[in-house]
């Protein structure tokens, strides 16, 4: 009876600090809140997900369990609506009582779940999303990010143009945070090397038709005297790509550019050879042994490579282990402590959540397209891998403050 009464007094004091009390049968809860529904950006959850599932097997050694617990993945669906994704997180932290939270897809959605992390104050790992302004100065210290950022996007894609006082660019983007933020972010990496940017055409998303933007970017370049680029920086459908190149810009010897993109986009791409640009992943350009495992197993698994958002969602999952692995109690503010400036490895190689705004650095690659006609698609060759310390990411928001 003393004993019962020692641990229940215990397990009540750590209550009344903040600490997490998990009996050993207890499971660790983790949510993965994606868009399951409503979008064609689905894809990318999807590719998430299977990331996310196959990351906590290979930190596992198979097991699905943490430290003697099991891991339960609790699926949440924001069906691509902000309200949807706030009430859905809201439900997993409060009555799923998860530990962690992973998500969302799009942006602009998981914008408005960051203020629910700090409401419940839970973690939220963002993956996939890209855009600056989710570790900006509207997040909080309970928000971390796997996913890489605009900055990173552009700051690469800068470096693989090769840019200098010859260089003239018209940028096309979505009109939301993720085109804005990734203009704006290849307008920083551009300062101090000479090249313009003479146009930015915004356009609204699930747009199909580019010919009235297109003709304004060929004209604000057409006269100028040097390198000639159209950047397009768009995440959703429509094929803009495709349909800019169908306008002939090479008439006027003007270039296009653009990121890598996940596989069954990838055969557009066939209609660049020797493109240059620079990609988050493509399954064959990091070499170290948590990627050869996901390539073979997701290859048996699914008969076809791992793909953009598949990487991306190991990396949050082997993230969330090495956080849990290491401190021995799973409260907030420890869980916290452990993840800030926390370095692990992942089919990238090795990321670091910077402190200050738990922003994770990583490698981007700089490829050049590639065309075999016995592939499906075209091949983003690599060309180099860009390293962490060659981008100049700026800091979202200061954590210590």
């Amino acid at each position: 009876m003393k004993k019962l009464i020692s641990t229940l007094a215990m397990a009540s004091a750590m209550a009344v600090a903040g600490l997490s009390v998990h009996a050993q049968e207890d499971p660790v809860k983790i949510a993965l809140v994606h868009g399951l529904s409503g979008s064609t950006f689905e894809a990318f959850s999807k590719q998430a997900q299977t990331g996310f599932k196959m990351g906590l097997e290979y930190a596992t050694d198979g097991t699905m369990k943490i430290k003697g617990h099991d891991i339960e993945i609790i699926e949440k669906d924001t069906q691509f609506k902000p309200d949807v994704a706030r009430a859905v997180l809201a439900e997993a932290y409060g009555d799923d009582d998860v530990l962690i939270a992973v998500g969302g897809t799009s942006s602009g959605v998981t914008k408005g779940m960051l203020p629910i992390a700090e409401e419940y104050e839970r973690i939220l790992i963002v993956e996939p999303a890209v855009a600056d302004s989710l570790t900006g100065p509207d997040s909080n210290r309970y928000v971390f990010k796997t996913s890489r950022n605009s900055s990173m996007d552009m700051q690469a894609q800068a470096l693989a143009l090769k840019p200098d006082e010859n260089l003239y660019v018209a940028t096309l983007a979505e009109d939301y945070a993720f085109g804005k933020d990734g203009v704006a972010a290849f307008k920083k990496a551009l300062e101090g090397s000479g090249a313009t940017v003479v146009a930015e055409e915004y356009v609204p998303l699930k747009t199909t038709d580019f010919t009235a933007a297109a003709e304004r970017m060929f004209n604000a370049l057409k006269d100028k005297e040097g390198r000639k680029v159209i950047l397009i920086y768009v995440a959703g459908g429509g094929d803009p790509m495709g349909k800019i190149k169908a306008m002939e810009p090479e008439r006027y010897g003007i270039e296009i550019s653009t990121g890598g993109h996940i596989l069954p986009v990838l055969p557009t791409y066939k209609r660049v050879p020797g493109m240059e640009g620079a990609v988050y992943y493509y399954y064959e350009s990091p070499d170290n042994p948590i990627n050869d495992w996901l390539v073979e197993e997701h290859e048996k698994r699914f008969g076809s490579p791992p793909d953009f958002f598949t990487a991306g969602g190991m990396a949050a999952a082997l993230a969330v282990a090495k956080a849990l692995e290491s401190t021995d109690d799973w409260s907030t503010e420890n869980l916290i402590a452990a993840m800030e400036g926390m370095k692990w490895d992942t089919p990238k190689g090795e990321m670091m959540f910077r402190p200050e705004d738990h922003q994770a650095l990583q490698s981007m690659y700089h490829f050049k397209i590639k065309v075999d006609d016995d592939v499906e698609w075209a091949i983003p060759e690599l060309v180099r891998e860009i390293k962490p310390e060659e981008m100049d990411i700026p800091i979202g928001r200061n954590n210590q403050e």
